[in-house]
């Protein structure tokens, strides 16, 4: 107990004396320096004032070096203090060091965080915070089995020591953590010495520590490797475990490779041994972790994955075929850091390589690219401040690893290809750039595609891509890249490097665009080149010429080229022409194979050509197959041949299916079919099926079943349900309805409203009414809103329809009847948008 007098205890009070001698100094104020070194008044009070318990250890560390004091003098003073002030604490009665291991925050027990989640923060939080670390799931592998029987071993009464060795990152300080969580449910403590130096609070404290508690030795080289502690630590420790009364206590250590084989190398018959304590205690006590999971262990990360957990399925995407997915976890938070607080150099370096990764350039990129591309990456004022030595700076802070040995931009040494002599394909790109090249860091790569995607780079980027860049696929992927991004001068430029390199798709890129200028003796030269480069676009193209031409078996031969690429696009393209020459044996082949390639459509069009024949079996066998990739075309097809077949049953189960997959266009289709057939019973119940979905569709197909049956009521209730939605499709049935109810007033208000929805044809059917109210002008106006609005296919002949609507004819002057116009009428045949 604390009597509240320190004069009882001589080690507090000349602790308490000499912290107040420095901080009551002329021009120091003891609310001052608190602040300064980041107390409170409360832990101040407690180190300086007459009464009252010992400071904690933290607080008199922060005081004597913010105070220039000698650190280790005073804690031991501290540790005197509270042996004296608690006597119980320092006897194997007391409680001893450490805390319960539900206590703990892995974190704080340097387990690398991998990411974060928000955090609830409980009443008042701040919504939407993300402050709290979270662990990845935890794949179990084989060094794990052997640290959990080391920890039943303990919880069973036996002192054990295990030292996981393995490089930075492999996961030996979480596989300590996992294993201990049994010993938790168990009442037991975990101690980790760390503060104000390791090794200094483990030779302080280890004398005592109670049973049932892990000592937590992460890092073990900052215990055994000085040549002073380290022997002393280690008898320590050898005394905690073969001191019968001292245990049961678990000591869990970590160590890179290069320490381990430090320690149990033994010295030259004339050298002193400086480790032979910690190698005496450490042997048979180490296990090797390895640096990659082996594919079991992979198989149980992809399940994990695949459950739900997001930092494993994002770490997999990246290292699952090296399996350093604990290397990956550990340095993506580093490394995303990095980014983010870098210098503006290395922010500028780090953009341009994202750039460079999510637009095609490939996995090294050379130096004076990086460097020349940066310089629109820069804001003015980053720019004029520049040192002259920028680039060379920013390479190193960039050079710098995070955990798991992985650096934001590392150079590079890419491997030679080697092909024995002659294998050389035309338009084959270089072994690799010249000069140095850095390559990106893969998570950094992944989160430039995320944070970058939608941005455009600046000119510099281009540039510096044009003038250092010689791969052909890199200048090609960029300059495809550049289109895209509207850089069309940048895209021709990239284009023509690329085509003077021999790249295929270059040169039948060029060839189209001289087409398109008139130039066709130079787009023919150019395809040709593009064709013979193996660029299997160009060689159908020039087929289809030849064909066109006369040449049949010249455009046999460069299909056949085409055909060898095993594209699937190509193969259909031959197979299409076999059919129209009357080989459906050899077309069915080709698709075949295109269907083999991943192209469903080669079944689809076997599938159709049985169909014609009359072939409804071999037909269906086939829409089953691409229907099993959940292709709702091919259910579509099912649903109809089971119809025709008589097995409605089957063809609602299939629409059915298309409905769960969000198309419910088959069974929509099969109730219209079903109605016309008579079957009204059948259709209207299918059609109900649809509405409790929510089809917009469905709602107005039964509406349209209810009034030809007489249930104007029950049509106009489905009507006004659709139009609740405020679907445009919805409200021009309204219009329509309206319209041919004759109340072309209320017709125009819903009309309007259809076209304020988006409704391209709403405004044909305002349009139609407008003439109808004798408005021709406001009739064209709609009209040429539509155009504007981009619905030009919807509006053909914009003035020959003006003209119609003055004057009532057609362009050739035959009168027209207003249901004939443009725009009138029911909704448009065929598949309806989904509902």
């Amino acid at each position: 107990m604390h009597d509240g007098r320190s004069d009882q205890n001589p080690a507090l009070t000349e602790l308490r004396d000499r912290l107040r001698t420095a901080m009551t100094q002329p021009g120091r104020s003891v609310a001052a320096i608190g602040r300064s070194l980041g107390l409170g008044r409360t832990s101040v009070h407690t180190a300086v004032g007459h009464s009252g318990p010992p400071p904690s250890k933290r607080t008199v560390v922060i005081l004597a070096r913010g105070l220039g004091l000698p650190v280790a003098e005073l804690v031991e003073l501290r540790r005197r203090a509270v042996e004296r002030a608690d006597p119980a604490s320092a006897g194997r009665g007391g409680a001893g060091p450490g805390r319960p291991i539900g206590d703990w925050d892995p974190h704080d027990l340097e387990v690398h965080p991998a990411g974060t989640a928000p955090d609830s923060g409980g009443p008042g939080a701040a919504p939407g915070r993300e402050s709290r670390r979270v662990l990845p799931g935890y794949v179990s592998r084989e060094h794990d089995r052997v640290l959990a029987q080391a920890v039943r071993e303990a919880g069973n009464g036996h002192g054990r020591l295990v030292v996981l060795v393995g490089d930075s990152s492999t996961g030996k300080t979480r596989a300590c953590w996992e294993a201990v969580q049994p010993l938790a449910a168990l009442g037991w403590r975990l101690w980790h010495p760390f503060d104000p130096t390791r090794a200094t609070e483990a030779l302080d404290d280890l004398h005592r520590v109670q049973p049932r508690t892990v000592v937590w030795l992460n890092e073990a080289q900052h215990y055994f490797g000085d040549p002073v502690t380290g022997e002393r630590i280690a008898a320590a420790v050898r005394s905690l475990l073969t001191v019968p009364e001292r245990g049961p206590v678990l000591v869990l250590g970590t160590l890179w490779p290069k320490y381990a084989l430090r320690y149990a190398a033994l010295p030259a018959p004339d050298e002193p041994d400086a480790y032979g304590p910690v190698r005496a205690l450490l042997e048979g006590r180490t296990l090797t972790v390895p640096e990659a999971f082996d594919a079991p262990s992979l198989a149980a990360a992809v399940a994990l994955a695949e459950s739900g957990d997001r930092l494993l399925a994002d770490a997999l995407t990246r290292a699952r075929t090296s399996g350093q997915l604990a290397q990956d976890l550990a340095g993506a938070p580093q490394l995303r850091d990095r980014y983010e607080q870098g210098s503006p150099a290395a922010r500028a370096l780090l953009q341009v390589a994202m750039d460079a990764r999510r637009l095609g350039a490939g996995l090294h990129l050379p130096r004076a690219f990086l460097v020349d591309a940066a310089t629109d990456y820069f804001s003015q004022g980053e720019y004029d401040q520049r040192a002259d030595d920028w680039a060379e700076a920013a390479f190193a802070e960039l050079a710098r690893p995070v955990h798991g040995k992985q650096a934001p931009l590392r150079r590079a040494v890419p491997r030679p290809v080697l092909r024995p002599p002659g294998d050389a394909r035309p338009g084959e790109a270089p072994a690799g750039p010249a000069g140095t090249v850095f390559r990106l860091a893969d998570h950094l790569e992944q989160h430039g595609r995320a944070v970058r995607g939608d941005l455009c780079p600046p000119a510099s980027f281009w540039h510096a891509a044009h003038t250092h860049l010689t791969r052909p696929d890199d200048l090609y992927r960029l300059a495809e890249a550049a289109r895209a991004c509207h850089r069309l001068q940048w895209h021709h430029h990239l284009c023509q490097r690329a085509a003077h390199a021999g790249h295929a798709g270059a040169l039948f890129r060029l060839s189209r665009a001289r087409r398109e200028a008139g130039d066709h003796h130079g787009a023919d030269s150019l395809l040709r080149r593009a064709a013979d480069a193996g660029d299997v676009d160009a060689l159908l193209d020039l087929a289809e010429r030849r064909e066109r031409a006369g040449d049949t078996a010249g455009a046999e031969v460069l299909l056949g080229r085409a055909v060898e690429s095993g594209r699937p696009y190509a193969l259909l393209r031959a197979g299409g022409r076999r059919e129209r020459a009357g080989d459906a044996r050899g077309a069915a082949v080709l698709f075949e194979r295109a269907a083999d390639a991943g192209d469903p459509d080669g079944l689809l069009l076997l599938a159709r050509d049985r169909n014609l024949a009359g072939d409804l079996e071999g037909a269906e066998a086939l829409y089953q197959r691409v229907a099993a990739t959940g292709s709702p075309f091919a259910l579509f097809q099912l649903v109809f041949i089971r119809a025709a077949a008589g097995d409605l049953e089957g063809a609602e189960a299939l629409g059915q299916r298309a409905a769960d997959a969000g198309h419910p266009h088959a069974l929509l289709q099969l109730a219209r079919a079903v109605e016309f057939e008579g079957d009204v019973e059948r259709a209207e119940a299918i059609g109900r099926r649809l509405v409790g979905i929510g089809s917009v569709h469905a709602m107005l197909d039964l509406a349209d079943m209810r009034e030809r049956a007489g249930d104007l009521a029950g049509a106009e209730e489905l009507a006004r349900r659709a139009t609740g939605t405020g679907r445009p499709e919805a409200l021009l049935y309204m219009a329509r309805k309206r319209r041919e109810a004759g109340n072309p007033q209320e017709a125009e208000v819903w009309a309007r409203q259809a076209a304020d929805a988006g409704g391209p044809d709403a405004l044909l059917c305002l349009a139609e009414l407008r003439t109808e109210a004798g408005d021709p002008q406001g009739a064209e106006t709609l009209l040429r809103r539509a155009a504007d609005a981009g619905h030009a296919d919807k509006v053909k002949n914009t003035p020959a329809i003006a003209a119609k609507w003055r004057y009532g004819l057609d362009p050739d002057g035959t009168p027209t009847p207003p249901w004939h116009w443009p725009g009138a009428g029911s909704v448009a045949a065929g598949p309806p948008a989904a509902g």
